[in-house]
């Protein structure tokens, strides 16, 4: 039988989905689940979006331009420039999804075995593309205990050799709900400049930022256009996930031709996809204004919830809408497949996502889970009622050191 190939043997599988047969299995004995290990919000879609889609008169499904459409980039642009982000249709490319535009914006950055910075943890699928894109990525740590704020810039400096071609963040991120400053991100502009490096920055949870604290984009960095490349998507302001349009937006003329190759050879985006999206710029404030409220409202519970349960730890997020928390446990896997598999409290339990994969350091994140409250206040009133019943129980459940030493 013919083998597989050594990428395809390393590519990771994704620690928010590979529990799902066990969640399924579960769901089969009648337990109920609640799923907080995926960002798939129970927001309803706008409608203006949905109502294009089935409204459409479209006779033949064609091919659009391998950028997308020229319409959707013309009124993309004016989107972004509401956020003070200055750039033109011509500097936008629409994608499958974020997914596509961070895979093409890999490929078209760097060479088999460049290596790329990110403070970890990161979205886990960062690891796959950049194995598919075979690059290496050089993990810089950030920590719990300071909300995962940027780390030392020392850090980066540390981590930099001849095969350092870029940085990447997520701000607001994934998996940590950390919001950057504006003074963390001019540190990182001028490291970028000292060492001429590709600054990658998902940005696709920029309307979800809490607490009055501001959304400062790479591209508000004055004196690094050409080094600077924005990834987008509408899956998470729309509450869209499955329209699948993303977008690679960069100043850098040469590296957008050469992204448009890549582009060209997929063909194009989704059609429905794009008509939802461009839609979907209809979206009245009022649509963000009343989600993010709902957001904020959620995290303070979750928040506040995890930090009564004896022996967590989670900071406050200021942005998207994950959280990471520290519990008492031996190791996340273990006790995220324990949930599925072995417990329930009246018949529910909860689907966490062990943080273990949103790092690329072995043996970080063995204590801690990603949160993600996209479920109504009830639910996820339910859902730390069960986490907490279950670290009652848990058969890995640590000790703390004082009643160990009363045990004694």
């Amino acid at each position: 039988m013919p083998k597989i190939s050594r990428k395809a043997d390393h590519m990771p599988a994704s620690p928010i989905r590979k529990l799902v047969p066990f969640a399924e299995q579960a769901k089969k004995t009648g337990v109920k689940i609640y799923h907080l290990n995926i960002g798939q919000p129970d927001i309803e879609t706008p409608s203006t979006m949905l109502d294009a889609i089935k409204n459409s008169d479209i006779k033949v499904l064609e091919y659009s331009h391998s950028a997308g459409f020229e319409s959707y980039r013309t009124k993309l642009a004016e989107y972004y420039k509401s956020f003070r982000i200055n750039v033109e249709a011509t500097d936008i490319i629409i994608t499958t999804g974020g997914s596509e535009a961070i895979s093409i914006a890999m490929m078209t950055c760097f060479d088999p075995g460049d290596e790329l910075i990110i403070p970890e943890p990161f979205y886990a699928n960062y690891n796959g593309f950049s194995c598919a894109a075979d690059l290496v990525i050089k993990p810089v740590r950030s920590f719990i205990e300071t909300g995962f704020a940027l780390p030392p810039i020392a850090e980066f400096e540390k981590l930099i050799t001849p095969k350092t071609k870029g940085i990447m963040i997520c701000n607001p991120g994934n998996p940590t709900g950390y919001l950057y400053s504006r003074e963390e991100l001019e540190l990182l502009k001028d490291l970028v400049k000292k060492h001429d490096l590709y600054l990658l920055s998902d940005e696709v949870y920029r309307e979800f930022c809490y607490d009055g604290k501001e959304y400062v984009s790479v591209m508000h960095l004055e004196g690094i256009d050409n080094n600077v490349i924005l990834l987008d998507s509408i899956s998470k302001r729309y509450s869209a996930c499955g329209a699948r349009i993303g977008a690679l937006i960069s100043k850098n003329k040469a590296f957008m031709s050469a992204a448009l190759k890549f582009a060209q050879a997929r063909l194009s985006p989704p059609t429905f996809g794009q008509i939802g999206g461009e839609a979907a710029l209809k979206t009245p404030k009022s649509y963000f204004e009343k989600v993010s409220r709902e957001y904020v409202s959620r995290r303070d519970f979750v928040v506040e919830a995890l930090n009564k349960i004896d022996g967590v730890f989670c900071p406050k997020p200021s942005g998207a809408f994950y959280c990471i928390a520290r519990l008492p446990i031996d190791h996340a896997d273990s006790f995220c497949q324990w949930l599925l598999e072995k417990f329930s409290f009246q018949g529910r339990t909860v689907m966490l996502a062990p943080a273990t994969g949103f790092y690329s350091t072995p043996g970080a994140g063995t204590d801690e889970v990603r949160i993600a409250y996209v479920l109504n206040l009830e639910d996820l009133k339910q859902a730390m009622i069960c986490l907490d019943e279950a670290l009652k129980v848990y058969p890995g459940r640590k000790l703390k050191a004082t009643s160990a030493i009363r045990q004694l």
